[in-house]
């Protein structure tokens, strides 16, 4: 029987790890994900993503896409999938990571069982990140002595640049810079278009006197204006 214009039809999974279906942890899935098919383009607004990543974590074998017709959408199920990637790649957890993570919700057989997986991951993420902090505290230590002794950096002080007059959107998006957001989902936290926070970004930029906007967040921690 012919397929409708509605009939849904996978798309070929790249090779790679094989798909399974998973019980996803309660305490990461928002209760407002649609329950209709989403086309890529709401997909990747909804997550603040490009339609590149998107197709990157379906080569990964995360999320999959489905066809209806000519048009490229995501079930319910990957919409839920999505909400967890996107959670775990903002505290920085690797792709490898995400993809055993997913591997092991696999064999959960219950929601309590799948939130121990989940809450497991996350202490061990934690673990990392204090960690790196302490390398960072001790980095940040040995910068300091360095700068305060001018015979070993061979450096004469400087009066302290005086800090650049910022208005209140132009220091809330500095600081989302700051915190490794992107210029897409600083849009959406601001409630801006993206064109508007491209402008914001760039205004920025030549307030600090940097060449380029991860420069700007760097500079702008040095003088003190944002907490990185």
């Amino acid at each position: 029987m012919p397929n409708g214009p509605h009939h849904l039809q996978p798309i070929s999974k790249p090779s790679g790890r094989k798909r399974r279906d998973i019980i996803l942890p309660d305490i990461m899935v928002p209760q407002d994900l649609p329950t209709e098919p989403v086309a890529i383009a709401d997909m990747a607004e909804r997550f603040g993503v490009t339609h590149r990543t998107l197709h990157f974590y379906e080569e990964k074998g995360l999320i999959e896409a489905s066809r209806i017709g000519l048009m490229r959408v995501y079930q319910q199920g990957d919409i839920a999938r999505m909400a967890v990637i996107n959670v775990c790649r903002e505290i920085g957890m690797p792709i490898s990571v995400i993809q055993d993570l997913f591997e092991l919700l696999a064999s959960a057989k219950s929601k309590a069982e799948a939130n121990l997986i989940f809450e497991d991951a996350l202490s061990t993420r934690r673990r990392e990140l204090a960690a790196g902090l302490s390398m960072v505290h001790r980095q940040l230590q040995q910068v300091n002595a360095l700068l305060e002794n001018e015979d070993v950096v061979g450096l004469r002080r400087t009066p302290k640049q005086a800090s650049p007059e910022l208005s209140e959107p132009e220091h809330s998006c500095l600081q989302l810079m700051a915190e490794g957001y992107t210029t897409i989902r600083i849009a959406r936290i601001l409630e801006m278009k993206i064109p508007e926070v491209e402008e914001l970004e760039k205004t920025i930029v030549e307030k600090v006197g940097a060449q380029n906007r991860f420069q700007a967040v760097a500079k702008a921690v040095l003088l003190g204006i944002v907490v990185s």
